[in-house]
């Protein structure tokens, strides 16, 4: 402390004894010296009380050279410390009126305003009838104001995941994946077509293709629409990408059917991320460790693995429950729970030469 002192002592005697064109020079030597400690520390330094009025006392007769000396805070931050050091904001009065709503009301208000879009008055009027008459008009519109809320109702179109509640049941999505495959010609690239069901997660995989031309296309639309109709699961929005393939009369033949048909814009997946992600999941689980020879055998490596994805795979979007629960023994008689079971007990069942495992408990 005593050498801090000394160095502050012959500071200021080196200040004193300059002229205005040395002191500008010391004045510019340390502020470069300044900055370069100042970037040597993080990007936001927190003050003490004592420290921001140590510089609020000497900033109060800088002027407009503070702009220029300021470098730990804002200059703009240094004159509003100023100007509450000086008492010209002056000490805020408490606030008279009606007290605060209770934390449990404002939370009931939050909590119909997320479930419901409803607007202030709507919301108001649901509080009247749980007997709750203390609360006003503008105290909803305030409380949904004050946590984001918009204090109208919700007119427009909605979000997208309420649209996919809303549609799931009879909501469809399709999209093509490929692989490259031997055949007598050499590699090629062999196509498919999935359709999935956004409800229930059943998908249904067209043959494969070497060549997915119009007249293929409107076959399997209308292969997949009898396929609807057996299964008894409704399709009335079809949901695919942009790509070329989705021709006019691929598109007609569901217009005829009433079913509509929706683009999705370019460069958003997200809007057909269920198929997406099937896609996903059968190159990752299935596909990729096979070497395809010929249509055949990869129509044959889908349906294998759709059936596997169907009546033995748990879902997570289905509560990890299976897709086919009633074509399920698993489902349809449950094993009873217990803190254990014997290894004995548990068959495992195998697809595509013990690829595609599932496991299951012996009959008693």
């Amino acid at each position: 402390m005593a050498s801090f002192r000394n160095v502050y002592t012959s500071l200021m005697l080196v200040i004193a004894k300059s002229t205005d064109k040395e002191l500008a020079r010391q004045v510019s030597y340390l502020k470069a010296e300044n900055q370069i400690l100042r970037s040597r520390l993080p990007k936001r330094l927190s003050l003490t009380q004592r420290e921001k009025n140590r510089l609020v006392r000497f900033a109060k007769n800088l002027g407009s050279a503070l702009n220029e000396l300021a470098t730990i805070v804002h200059p703009s931050t240094i004159r509003r410390w100023i100007r509450e050091d000086s008492g010209k904001k002056g000490k805020q009065q408490p606030k008279k009126g009606r007290p605060r709503t209770a934390e449990d009301i404002e939370k009931l208000i939050l909590k119909l305003a997320k479930d419901t879009g409803w607007g202030y008055t709507r919301i108001l009027g649901e509080l009247k009838k749980l007997g709750i008459e203390s609360v006003t008009r503008n105290t909803v519109k305030n409380i949904l104001k004050r946590n984001g809320y918009e204090t109208g109702p919700e007119r427009g179109p909605g979000t997208w995941d309420e649209f996919l509640k809303r549609h799931a049941a009879t909501m469809w999505q399709c999209d093509f994946f490929s692989k490259k495959i031997v055949s007598k010609t050499g590699l090629r690239d062999v196509f498919v077509l999935v359709f999935l069901h956004v409800e229930t997660r059943r998908v249904f995989i067209t043959p494969a293709t070497y060549k997915p031309d119009q007249e293929w296309m409107v076959e399997q639309a209308e292969e997949f629409i009898r396929h609807t109709e057996s299964e008894k699961l409704p399709c009335k929005i079809l949901m695919h990408d942009n790509d070329g393939k989705y021709s006019q009369p691929f598109l007609d033949t569901f217009k005829n059917k009433k079913i509509e048909t929706r683009r999705t814009a370019i460069r958003s997946p997200n809007t057909v991320a269920f198929v997406e992600r099937f896609v996903q999941t059968i190159k990752q689980e299935c596909l990729d460790h096979f070497i395809v020879f010929g249509e055949k055998h990869m129509s044959l490596l889908c349906s294998e693995f759709t059936e596997h994805y169907h009546q033995e795979r748990p879902h997570q979007g289905l509560e990890n429950g299976l897709i086919e629960k009633s074509q399920s023994k698993a489902r349809s008689n449950p094993a009873p729970s217990a803190d254990t079971i014997w290894l004995s007990e548990i068959r495992c069942n195998e697809r595509l030469g013990g690829l595609l495992k599932s496991y299951s408990r012996r009959a008693a």
